[in-house]
């Protein structure tokens, strides 16, 4: 399917949120989710269910000042 990743389509397999972020290489990672707008927490992003057409953003925390 396709999903609109952080502005960019990008085809994936993956049907939840936390499978995105595996199949991204960043199941372990310290990251914000956001699917069409809403927050997802860690502890339920596998059961974020991903379809067709879902603005996903992952953002990183910054260090800096």
């Amino acid at each position: 399917m396709k999903i609109l990743l952080n502005g960019a389509w990008r085809d994936t397999a993956a049907g939840e949120l936390s499978a995105l972020l595996e199949e991204l290489g960043l199941a372990g990672a310290v990251v914000a989710t956001a699917v069409n707008g809403e927050f997802v927490a860690a502890a339920v992003r596998a059961h974020a269910t991903l379809t067709e057409g879902d603005r996903v953003e992952v953002l990183a925390p910054m260090q800096g000042g």
